[in-house]
């Protein structure tokens, strides 16, 4: 039976839909003239996946009195691309990425404070978790990694040289499979097989993968829950499989340090750990930071019976040096010899 979003969720997002319209924030595509306001107007880089809950909880910020005369110019894209932007030198007052390493791109540049995650919720207001897609009927009864090893079995994830989203993908394999990093070698055996066997199509982006395996590409997707589920409201013939033992994805935000506005985007950033954005975030296929909203949606997101993070692997730094350096990365030395 197809997997499908709950409830709850479906009717918020109708909700969303209703704020959006009634109470537009002003949120356009970067290079679209922002409307001429009294107030200030936040310049906003954002990852892709995040932008249709950003414009229903940019709507809701709207609408409250911090917001009202707050306007918004959007610019998103992919991730990386859009934090490699801003350090360049785009305007921006506040950011939000798919992934840790795009802001600490931006604390090394001296554009975002040190401190951006020394709050509770450690700056990052929603997130999602690596799953699997497979075909309508789960055709080759994929239930878990170990599955992915099976006969010809293709799997589709992005290379992880281009791409932040195959990074947390083969993260989630390697931390499945090797204990949380405890036994770093059955981890690099399990992805050496998984590479060298099965990925036969390494887009060099999420967005890429998610095309590739709707055009026919593949059995199994490797993505984030939020795009599964995405996936799924858009009517794909796909069917998610909820992992027992999977990774964590944290996207954050934070206020660029002197921004032009940086009150206006210090006020937004308070909002997004309000309840209602938190409700905002979870209609949008996000898991929510906070507990009580977390609970709230439990049914929506199942909890995997392991659920490992980036800082239990060691943290990215220790992470991008030691499997995805290019050239010395064990997971990166894997790709290059698969590619040979």
């Amino acid at each position: 039976m197809k997997s499908r979003p709950g409830r709850r969720v479906a009717a918020l997002a109708s909700i969303a839909a209703v704020v959006l319209t009634a109470c537009s924030a002003g949120s356009g595509d970067r290079g679209d003239a922002a409307e001429a306001a009294s107030g200030p107007t936040v310049d906003l880089y954002a990852h892709e996946g995040a932008r249709a809950a950003l414009d229903t909880v940019i709507a809701a910020f709207g609408a409250t009195e911090a917001g009202e005369d707050v306007r918004f110019d959007v610019a998103s894209g992919p991730s990386a691309q859009q934090a490699v932007a801003v350090v360049d030198g785009a305007s921006a007052d506040f950011v939000t990425f798919a992934s840790v390493p795009d802001l600490t791109g931006l604390v090394d540049a001296g554009l975002v404070d040190p401190d951006w995650n020394a709050g509770a919720y450690r700056g990052v207001p929603y997130g999602s978790v690596v799953t699997m897609v497979v075909r309508e009927g789960n055709p080759r009864g994929v239930a878990g990694w170990d599955d992915l090893l099976a006969p010809g079995l293709e799997v589709i994830t992005p290379d992880p040289s281009a791409s932040g989203a195959a990074k947390l993908n083969l993260l989630a394999a390697y931390a499945a499979t090797s204990d949380g990093g405890a036994d770093p070698q059955a981890g690099l055996d399990y992805l050496a097989a998984l590479v060298g066997d099965h990925v036969e199509t390494s887009p060099a982006s999420g967005e890429e993968a998610v095309e590739a395996f709707v055009q026919g590409a593949g059995d199994v997707l490797l993505l984030s829950e939020q795009e599964a589920l995405r996936l799924e409201r858009d009517g794909a013939a796909v069917r998610r499989v909820p992992l027992t033992t999977t990774l964590r994805i944290d996207s954050p935000a934070a206020v660029i340090d002197n921004a032009p506005d940086v009150r206006a985007a210090q006020e937004f950033n308070d909002f997004l750990y309000t309840g209602e954005a938190q409700r905002l975030w979870a209609a949008a296929g996000f898991r929510p930071a906070d507990p009580g909203a977390a609970r709230e949606f439990a049914d929506d997101f199942p909890a995997p019976e392991r659920l490992w993070t980036v800082e239990d692997l060691g943290g990215w730094s220790t992470v991008d040096a030691e499997l995805f350096r290019p050239g010395t990365g064990s997971i990166a030395v894997i790709y290059a010899g698969a590619a040979n």
